[in-house]
């Protein structure tokens, strides 16, 4: 089997709104296309114009060949390999950042493709299944511009998850720092408000989580909230500070009375490496397009268990990112949770309709994926409907 075609769809959802946080509102969804008619879906999180350059743009030389270049008239049935061969050729172009978040579409692709090849699951691809079932936890971004108009709408989502047949959520409390929801700009009692009011509407059984999008500016400011936080029982709390901070995570690893996890935008095991063993986090959080893909996610998740952290996969896009981090999950011993947009809880048109089918929730878990690949189905009125910008290379 040869690669033959890689092809790009920048998608944007005409209503988007610039002011919120959330990245739900566009996407890039990479399809790799087989001389034996099997095609791969893979997307990422990430900005998707240019993404969609670096996937398609040309190679001059041996330190920074195109991605594309590197793998047309490939064996797709072999992603680590391809993934180490992109790795080392786009060295001067990629290595991190960008070049990373393009091969984790592309590589997510491959898996898919080899899982259909083979008639498996990717996740009986990655070493058969760790635990019966996968735990999601619905991840929940309000509304509203003002405090309270945020708060009412984040205990209202919570409710509304328990009702759907959640039994964990994130409440995404983003109302201080430089990456606020909505413009609001407010202070610490805030946060707790908003967290105490969704632990009253969510009732003391249901887990909580809380991300506060990276709005404390150093580990002794966050450190005092924590504490007013510690009698919410969370499970974690994500993105307390800048990722770069890497010795404020390690101060609040040991002084903190709740969980810290990070991880999102972390590219490649490389990062994760100085995340857990100087950053001292708790709970490892790669996104699996970011992070450079399946092949890569795999990778961190092994990395982890050898140092006794938990992984809660990263995932704020469409049920395509959703399948994989599912996959993922079901290999991985050590993977507590899988984040869920629940799309019945999501402004984003994108999230609801990409993908023909999604996966169940029963009994606050998703059963294992039984379909070759991924096991996702685009869906391709939507896929035309929102795509703003297609490309293709052979």
């Amino acid at each position: 089997m040869k690669i033959t075609a890689i092809e790009t769809f920048v998608l944007l959802d005409p209503g988007y709104d610039p002011s919120a946080c959330s990245s739900a509102q566009d996407d890039i969804v990479v399809l790799v296309h087989t001389d034996e008619g099997i095609t791969g879906i893979g997307e990422v999180d990430t900005n998707p114009w240019v993404a969609q350059t670096m996937i398609h743009a040309r190679g001059t030389h041996v330190l920074g060949l195109g991605l594309a270049e590197m793998l047309l008239g490939q064996d797709p049935l072999q992603p680590e390999a391809l993934w180490d061969r992109a790795y080392t050729g786009s060295l001067m172009t990629g290595r991190r950042g960008l070049g990373i978040c393009a091969m984790g579409a592309l590589d997510m692709a491959l898996w898919d493709i080899r899982g259909k090849a083979l008639g498996q699951p990717c996740w009986k691809q990655l070493g058969g299944a760790a635990k019966p079932s996968i735990p999601v936890y619905a991840s929940l971004l309000p509304t509203g511009r003002t405090v309270a108009e945020y708060r009412d709408s984040l205990a209202a989502k919570a409710r509304q998850a328990k009702e759907l047949g959640f039994r964990a959520g994130k409440m995404e409390i983003c109302v201080k720092g430089p990456y606020s929801h909505n413009g609001i700009q407010a202070g610490d009692d805030a946060i707790v408000e908003i967290a105490t009011a969704c632990r009253e509407a969510a009732g003391p059984e249901f887990v909580m989580m809380v991300d506060v999008c990276y709005c404390w500016s150093n580990a002794k400011e966050a450190l005092a909230v924590l504490r007013r936080l510690e009698p919410l029982d969370l499970f974690f709390l994500e993105t307390p500070l800048q990722l770069d901070d890497l010795d404020g995570h390690a101060y609040l690893h040991d002084h903190s009375p709740v969980r810290i996890a990070a991880g999102e935008l972390q590219n490649t095991r490389f990062e994760f490496l100085d995340l857990m063993d100087r950053g001292k986090i708790d709970v490892a959080q790669p996104d699996v397009g970011r992070v450079g893909g399946i092949t890569e996610a795999r990778r961190v998740c092994d990395l982890a268990r050898d140092r006794g952290r938990l992984i809660v996969p990263h995932c704020w896009k469409t049920g395509i990112g959703i399948a994989a981090s599912a996959h993922l999950s079901a290999a991985t011993a050590h993977c507590a949770y899988i984040e869920f947009l629940p799309a019945a809880l999501a402004e984003s048109p994108l999230r609801r309709d990409l993908v023909v089918e999604e996966l169940r929730l029963v009994g606050g878990a998703t059963p294992l994926p039984q379909s070759p690949g991924l096991g996702i189905e685009l869906n391709r009125e939507a896929l035309d409907r929102y795509t703003v910008a297609h490309q293709v290379s052979r």
